[in-house]
Order: structure tokens, then C-alpha cells, then sequence
């Protein structure tokens, strides 16, 4: 066996098991947070029959990626289920994502204990909280946003090698997956590419150009809609936007890498690693500049259409090359070769980020194996949901259901495959950016305000208006409904016109 491959395969080798470390540590869900949004997109694609009453509600936001066409379609050719098609883009999504981080790595330090120091690091805090912007380095579940990362590292080692038309379909591929990921890193790209652009202006001159012409594929289409009322109700809701809004923490996340930066940068001089100090002094840049251009364009009144667009996520990118630097510096100055070093870093840090996974996702399995039964109350009912109720049944839920005690923010249409009122909380997100279903979002929320509260005749009012034939509610009951499902924390209950006894299953 040739060398090259046999080196090729030792390295695959290393970045599966580092692939599946991080699966263990930050765990897996499915149909959670954002992929409540995304994972609907892919079961209408499967199947357009779905949703037939409220996919204006996420249809948008989903129109945006193709990951949802790849998804589905490896559903037709391959023949798997869904879930495990989904589990299986996640597991390539972290693999890719870390091989776009070692590749970018090799290009900072030359020794293989900063190399896979930089990994290594990364694998071990996927789950850390990017500042204030409310996402993470990598989600732990399936989301366009960590394949368009996984691009966009491999883009930018593209440009430190001055590969531009590399780096240009790296960016390319990105945009199709996540615009406005690809955006901030066609962006970082220029701050990259600069110095070697006109380090060599014969050969390489047209790479500014084409690098800026990405950044006028950000889709503004819909900032020429007016804000109403009702959008700014859902915007408001995302305090993430806003960054008046931000606790001291938060900005400290933000600036605090800086000094960093500029550490990193004076010790990779002094050791002779000029591509990592150069790395070093362009993220810090781009982060100050990104930082004043979120300030710039949040911060008045009349450009609150802007917030969400959320220019501080630019700082994602630079928060993981953040990680990147961190450790490759920790594996050439203190771990080096030693294997109870490596072992006294990581074996803490990983334990930490497992509690910290467990505390926001206590009821249910760490990982969510595609078939496995859940030990989730509200999961659970959503599975019921989805094999003994008709394609067309329309629910209703409490507007805030995902925040709910013991329902770990598990997306209802995601899993049971039904349609749903709006919420206030996920779908709000899609409002912010197509300003058009404002009114519907704001209207069939406030429709369940006193959710608590309410009598059998609100019910019948939910059906008569806005079409509800089931709801889903939290035990104790107090409104006599036919329940056909309980379990020891909700009940799924149709709505009839006379009031019926409570009827249930044994919790399954």
C-alpha cells in the first residue's frame, strides 16, 4: 500500500474515533430545537400530502437548504427509515466537520501533537456556546449549519494555499446548505485572502472579485417587506437579536478572545509559525469587524428589520478557529507526547460537557438512536400521535410546549408528523425572516393565551376556527375530553362536541 493512502487511512481512522468521542460526549437528539423546523421540511419532501394546514410556518425557512433534497433523497435510494438517514447525515456532518478542522490545522502547525491538539479540542467542546448568539459551535443534531461550517474550514485552508477556485465551490457548497453561514464565511475568506492576493497580483488577481461576489448572494428579498406589528412580536422574542439585550457574560464571550488572539499570534511569531500567526491576526480582525458592523446595523430603531439576520453568528466561525489555535498551542507547549496529559485535559472536559448535556436534556436518552423506544413522556405521545391519528388530524398545543417541564425542547410536527397551531416559540424564528406569516403566527397564538385555563367551549372554539381536531395537554386534566392516550405527563385528547369522560392507555 502506498504510503499517501496508508497515511490517509490512519488519519480517517483517528477522526472516526474523534467522531464518535463527540457523539458520545455531547450526545444526539432528533427533532429538536431548529430541526423542528428543518425535519418537517424533509417529511413534506418525502411526502407532500403532510402538513397540509400549516406548512406556510416552516416551508420557508426550509426552501433555503438543500440538505433537506439530500436527506430525502438518500431516504428513496437507500431505503432506510427517516430517522436513520437523518442519524447518519449527523454522524458524517461531525466527521466532515472535523476533517475540514485538521486540514485547516495542518496548515497552522507543523507537529502532529498541535495538529491533533486542535482536533482533539474542538471534538471536545462542539457544544459550547458561541457569546450571546444562542447556537453552538456544532448542534447535537442534524442542522445545515454544521456541513456549511464543514465547508467553510475547507474553504478557508483553500485560500491559505491560494486554491481560489477551491475555495470559491468550498463557499459555493456552503451557500447551498446555509446562506448566511456561507456569507460570514465568504467573508472571513477576504480577510484571509487579502495579504496573499496582493503578495501575488499576477497570478491570482481575480481572486478579491470573486470572493466578493459572494457576499451579495445574502438573500435581502425579504427586508423589502414591512415590519408590522405582529413581526415585531415574534422578533422581540429572540432577545438574542437584540444586543442591548446582552448580560455582561455574553460580551465577555464576544471580546474576551481577542486578547487571545493577539497572545497566540506574538507566541506563533516567536516559535516561527507564521501561517498561525497570520490565522491569528486575520480572526481577530474579522471579529472586530464584526462585532462593530452588528453594533452598527442592530442597534437603531429603524434598522431593527436587520436583527435577524443576527450578524454577531459571524463570531461562530471565529470561535471555533478560536478552539483550533487554543489547542494546537496546548498540544505543542504542554501536552506534547504524553499520554497522562492528554488524559488529565480531556477526560475532565469531556465529563463536564457531558453533565452540562444532561442538564439541558434530562428526560430522555443522551443518545437517541434511530428505533430505540424513548424514555421522553412527551416524546413518547408524539409517537403515538403519529401512528394512531389520521394524516390530516390538526392539533393544538401550548404555545410555549417546547419549554415545558420534562419536554426537552422535542419539536411536535418533527416527530408525530402532524400538523399543529402555531407556536410562540420555534416558529417565531421563521416570522422574523418572512415577515408574510406574521399575521397567522400572531393570531393562532394568541388564540391560546390562557392555555392553562382553558374550558372545553375554548376547545370547541379552537375546532370551529381554526379547524383543531386534537389536543395535547399536561396531566391533571381538567376539562372532561376523550383522551385515547395517556402517560404519566400528557394526554392526547380529541375534541368533540359533547364532553366525554377521561379515557386512557397504560403509559407506554
Amino acid at each position: 500500500m502506498p504510503k499517501r493512502v496508508s497515511v490517509l487511512l490512519r488519519e480517517c481512522l483517528w477522526l472516526a474515533l474523534l467522531t464518535a468521542g463527540a457523539l458520545l460526549v455531547h450526545g444526539y437528539h432528533l427533532g429538536i430545537e431548529d430541526q423542528s423546523i428543518y425535519l418537517p421540511g424533509i417529511e413534506k419532501n418525502l411526502d407532500p400530502a403532510l402538513f397540509a394546514k400549516d406548512s406556510a410556518l416552516f416551508l420557508p425557512q426550509t426552501r433555503s437548504t438543500f440538505l433537506i433534497q439530500l436527506v430525502a433523497t438518500s431516504v428513496r435510494i437507500t431505503g432506510v427509515t427517516l430517522e436513520a438517514a437523518v442519524f447518519a447525515w449527523h454522524v458524517l456532518s461531525l466527521f466532515l466537520l472535523l476533517a475540514a478542522a485538521r486540514r485547516l490545522a495542518c496548515r497552522c502547525f507543523a507537529s502532529p501533537e498541535a495538529r491533533w491538539g486542535s482536533v482533539a479540542l474542538l471534538a471536545a467542546v462542539l457544544t459550547l456556546p458561541v457569546a450571546g448568539t444562542s447556537i453552538y459551535i456544532a448542534d447535537q443534531y442534524l442542522h445545515p449549519r454544521t456541513l456549511a461550517t464543514a465547508s467553510i474550514l475547507f474553504a478557508l485552508a483553500a485560500v491559505l494555499d491560494r486554491r481560489w477556485f477551491r475555495a470559491l465551490c468550498c463557499i459555493t457548497l456552503a451557500a447551498l446548505v446555509h446562506i448566511q453561514m456561507a456569507f460570514y464565511g465568504a467573508l472571513l475568506g477576504l480577510f484571509l485572502g487579502w495579504k496573499a492576493a496582493t503578495a501575488h497580483k499576477t497570478e491570482d488577481s481575480g481572486a478579491q472579485p470573486v470572493m466578493a461576489g459572494m457576499l451579495l448572494s445574502f438573500p435581502l428579498m425579504s427586508l423589502f417587506e414591512p415590519g408590522s406589528d405582529a413581526w415585531k412580536e415574534a422578533a422581540r422574542i429572540h432577545t438574542s437579536h437584540y444586543l442591548q439585550r446582552w448580560e455582561w457574560y455574553e460580551w465577555l464571550g464576544a471580546i474576551a478572545p481577542l486578547a487571545f488572539f493577539c497572545w497566540f499570534m506574538n507566541l506563533a511569531r516567536k516559535s516561527g509559525w507564521q501561517a498561525a500567526a497570520f490565522v491569528a491576526q486575520r480572526v481577530a480582525a474579522f471579529q472586530i469587524f464584526s462585532v462593530a458592523a452588528a453594533l452598527m446595523l442592530t442597534l437603531p430603531p429603524r434598522l431593527e428589520r436587520l436583527t435577524p439576520y443576527q450578524p454577531m453568528r459571524a463570531l461562530q466561525v471565529a470561535t471555533l478557529i478560536f478552539v483550533l489555535l487554543s489547542g494546537g498551542f496546548l498540544g505543542q507547549y504542554i501536552l506534547k507526547r504524553s499520554l497522562l496529559r492528554w488524559l488529565a485535559l480531556f477526560v475532565p472536559l469531556c465529563a463536564t460537557m457531558f453533565f452540562a448535556q444532561r442538564q439541558l436534556f434530562p428526560a430522555g436518552e443522551h443518545i437517541e438512536l434511530p428505533g430505540r423506544a424513548s424514555a421522553n413522556a412527551w416524546v413518547r405521545a408524539f409517537l403515538w400521535v403519529k401512528t394512531n391519528t389520521a394524516q390530516e388530524a390538526y392539533f393544538a398545543l401550548d404555545p410555549v410546549y417546547i419549554e415545558r417541564p420534562g419536554e426537552d425542547q422535542h419539536g411536535f410536527r418533527a416527530i408525530s408528523q402532524r400538523g399543529m397551531m402555531a407556536d410562540r416559540l420555534k416558529d417565531a424564528g421563521v416570522v422574523t425572516l418572512f415577515p408574510g406569516v406574521a399575521s397567522r403566527w400572531q393570531q393562532e397564538t394568541r388564540a391560546r393565551d390562557n392555555w392553562s385555563s382553558f374550558t372545553q367551549a375554548d376547545f370547541l372554539r379552537l375546532r370551529e376556527q381554526y379547524g383543531v381536531t386534537w389536543v395535547i395537554l399536561e396531566k391533571p386534566i381538567q376539562v372532561p375530553l376523550h383522551c385515547p392516550y395517556q402517560n404519566e405527563l400528557v394526554a392526547v385528547c380529541r375534541i368533540d362536541d359533547q364532553a366525554h369522560s377521561h379515557s386512557g392507555m397504560s403509559p407506554t
